[in-house]
């Protein structure tokens, strides 16, 4: 990568987000909504409630019956129907008459009230009432919730419990929404063994996929771990390939630099679709993004150091959007949360990108690359304005430090033109919970 410009994060965060088009909308019943986007708005089929309802298990009454009604001057009246949420009955009450309801039942015709039990003696053929109601007390208007053909839901809207619940009220069974993205994880690297397994010298467990995978999940898209693919070209070909028409996303950690076994690199840069080059943070720094695309379309010649290449963009029908990480583990983590989280987001229709970050102040000093963005796995204590920072690992934000990371809680970010960070500087952070 000798020769060519550095992009700032800043730039690779735009080139990426320039690239990433909603995932088509698909509809899917109200069970299978939970957590996803809505890509229309819902509008209420019918009035909500769709007729004036009981808001109380009591009687349905006129008013003016009851008046003088009081615990000195009780008044007993008739009852002449039992109506139950659910029926369809509508007797007629003339002056005099009540009807037991039940809570969520038709109010009757007739009935402009309704008593509370607890104001009875609960009687079933007659009954004795000691107060008088307030106009319209306990009636539930048809339309008071919602009116037909209004908006309900906005597209765009998470859909939580509640807002299935709405939809399901407004006479929706099923729903146009953005699906969740699908995600193949894969780890490059022949030192890599399955984590339980006896390893040898030079060999190490693969932490990588397992912790990607579970980045996946917690950023909304549906993670498939493939494990660890050794430094074969032809392998790492054939698999990624393979996952070309079932996957919507791939991030591969590992083999991205400009080492003599940087497999991913090899596979991908003569696609003329995936660009490789630096950017200007630590950890992270090497960076691959693009597109898959068949490797009989690429171009005759390609030069796998032309860094510089940006069709990331381009036919985006070609295959699924490309991440090529850095495969040290906190370097792979950074890069995930800084590129590839807000990128998953957007794929499945999220307005909110990012995480969430606060000002905090930092507990102790440390030093910051000159020219690069740090991202610095942190521990946080206290609340608000008076929560404290410091990093997680003894060994600051060295890209291999794993168990350090597995502390963090927040990264911090120091701008690229800080060199360091002293005690009791005040620091963004952005929180990973």
């Amino acid at each position: 990568m000798t020769g060519h410009s550095a992009r700032s994060v800043a730039d690779q965060l735009s080139a990426v987000l320039a690239a990433v088009t909603l995932l088509p909308p698909a509809l899917v019943s109200l069970d299978e909504a939970l957590g996803l986007v809505l890509a229309e708005d819902i509008l209420s089929k019918t009035d909500t409630p769709p007729f004036d309802n009981s808001a109380m298990d009591g009687y349905a009454v006129q008013r003016a019956d009851l008046l003088q009604a009081s615990d000195m001057h009780p008044v007993t009246l008739p009852v002449i129907a039992d109506l139950a949420a659910g029926t369809s009955q509508n007797p007629l009450l003339e002056p005099g008459q009540v009807a037991r309801i039940m809570t969520g039942a038709p109010i009757p015709d007739g009935a402009d009230a309704v008593v509370p039990i607890e104001d009875t003696d609960q009687g079933t053929e007659t009954v004795t009432i000691v107060r008088a109601p307030q106009p319209a007390a306990h009636i539930r208007r048809a339309g008071e919730d919602a009116h037909a053909g209004d908006t309900v839901l906005t597209r765009g809207s998470v859909l939580w419990p509640t807002r299935i619940a709405a939809a399901a009220s407004a006479g929706t069974s099923s729903l146009w929404v953005h699906p969740v993205p699908r995600v193949a994880v894969i780890s490059t690297g022949s030192e890599l063994v399955t984590p339980g397994e006896p390893t040898r010298r030079g060999q190490i467990p693969d932490s990588n996929s397992y912790l990607l995978a579970a980045a996946v999940s917690m950023a909304g898209a549906v993670p498939i771990r493939l494990g660890a693919v050794p430094d074969d070209e032809n392998t790492l070909r054939s698999l990624l390939a393979s996952l070309a028409d079932s996957v919507d996303v791939i991030v591969l950690s590992g083999g991205v630099s400009v080492g003599a076994y940087d497999v991913v690199k090899a596979v991908l840069a003569p696609l003329g679709t995936v660009r490789f080059g630096p950017v200007k943070m630590q950890p992270g720094k090497p960076q691959g993004f693009g597109r898959w695309s068949d490797p009989a379309d690429a171009p005759e010649s390609a030069d796998t150091d032309d860094v510089d290449n940006d069709n990331s963009g381009d036919n985006a029908a070609a295959g699924p959007l490309i991440f090529a990480l850095p495969g040290n583990p906190v370097s792979a983590f950074v890069s995930f949360e800084v590129f590839v989280r807000p990128a998953l987001r957007r794929l499945g229709g999220h307005t909110d990108l990012f995480r969430t970050t606060i000002s905090a102040t930092a507990g102790e000093s440390w030093n910051s690359p000159d020219g690069r963005a740090q991202y610095m796995p942190v521990t946080l204590a206290g609340q608000g304005s008076r929560s404290v920072v410091r990093p997680a690992a003894a060994g600051g934000s060295g890209s291999h430090l794993v168990a350090g990371l597995g502390q963090a809680v927040g990264l911090a970010i120091v701008p690229e033109n800080v060199r360091q960070i002293a005690e009791g500087d005040r620091v963004t952070v952005m929180l990973l919970t």
